[in-house]
């Protein structure tokens, strides 16, 4: 079970101070232990590499263009920042991890994590899928804006370099209704894929993540916050301490369920998922001038958003 604390250490429209942060930060991971998580994942931005300096505002977060965001967030986690995170939880006894939004930003996190989160706009990324592939660490992919041609492209990619593999199903809303989970795409996953599959929940329901458990998640990621009235991208999406703890007891197995939260059992492309998917997948470009007779190597290659504005 991972709380996923992402960027919501940060809760004020105006900049604050790395160690106000790194504090919001502490408290987060402090109450995501005490409502009983296994993990907490954060999200690890390197701007230089992940997105064009392009005027675009994403549909869920009206309160700052897409390029302003990332840049925060770059500059309010230098190293130091992730390194004293992760000596914390090691203090607490609770996992940490981050999913990093770039090739640059895995790099730089690397030295600190046990295992690898790809968000699900970076599903083909497949320049960063290829250096978390190299590092042997176990990979979480989310497939959450996704056609079932696009997760056999990365699914394929990835095995092709590693056996550690976890699918999450996602519905990419936010929120997303109860009833349109489609909970029975774990099964559809887990037998198209022959992988173990997890679920990365972005509806407020409680009881939503023991009926992903009954339909054979492994994983559970939920977005954790201290409250819902906080400035930022994903605290009116979050579960709160005690609705953690709530959630955590379904699926230890001491609530009961309804049964009105499954779906259909394929992988389905929802309408309201599209709108995403021009500001958070990412295209292809180069890096650098190369003249006609260069030689091509990964390194002069980035994968960028975002994707609509981009060209590559």
């Amino acid at each position: 079970i991972v709380a996923e604390v992402g960027k919501n250490f940060i809760q004020t429209q105006e900049d604050r101070p790395i160690s106000e942060y790194l504090q919001n930060a502490k408290l987060l991971i402090s109450a995501a232990k005490e409502a009983g998580a296994d993990a907490v994942k954060f999200q690890t931005h390197n701007v230089e590499d992940e997105q064009l300096d392009i005027l675009v505002t994403a549909p869920h977060f009206s309160g700052v263009d897409r390029y302003s965001w990332v840049k925060r967030n770059t500059e309010a986690t230098p190293l130091e920042f992730w390194q004293n995170i992760k000596g914390y939880c090691d203090e607490l006894d609770i996992v940490f991890f981050s999913a990093p939004m770039s090739r640059g930003a895995a790099q730089k996190i690397n030295p600190l994590v046990p295992l690898w989160k790809v968000g699900s706009g970076d599903l083909l990324d497949f320049v960063m899928l290829d250096y978390l592939a190299s590092t042997g660490k176990p990979i979480i992919i989310s497939s959450g804006m996704s056609t079932i041609d696009e997760i056999d492209k990365a699914v394929l990619f990835l095995k092709q370099r590693t056996d550690k593999i976890i699918l999450l199903h996602c519905v990419s809303k936010y929120p997303c209704p109860k009833d349109e989970l489609y909970l029975d795409t774990i099964p559809f996953l887990a037998n198209r894929y022959s992988l173990s599959v997890g679920f990365s929940d972005h509806s407020p329901n409680v009881l939503s993540a023991r009926a992903a458990v009954e339909k054979g998640a492994v994983i559970i990621e939920k977005h954790f916050s201290l409250s819902r009235d906080l400035w930022g991208s994903d605290h009116k999406v979050s579960m709160l301490a005690h609705e953690f703890k709530l959630m955590v007891e379904a699926v230890r197995g001491r609530k009961d369920v309804p049964a009105d939260q499954f779906g259909s059992g394929v992988k389905t492309l929802d309408e309201a998922e599209s709108a995403f998917r021009p500001y958070f997948r990412k295209s292809l470009v180069a890096g650098q001038n190369m003249p006609t007779g260069t030689i091509i190597t990964k390194e002069m290659l980035y994968a960028m958003r975002p994707q609509q504005w981009a060209g590559g």
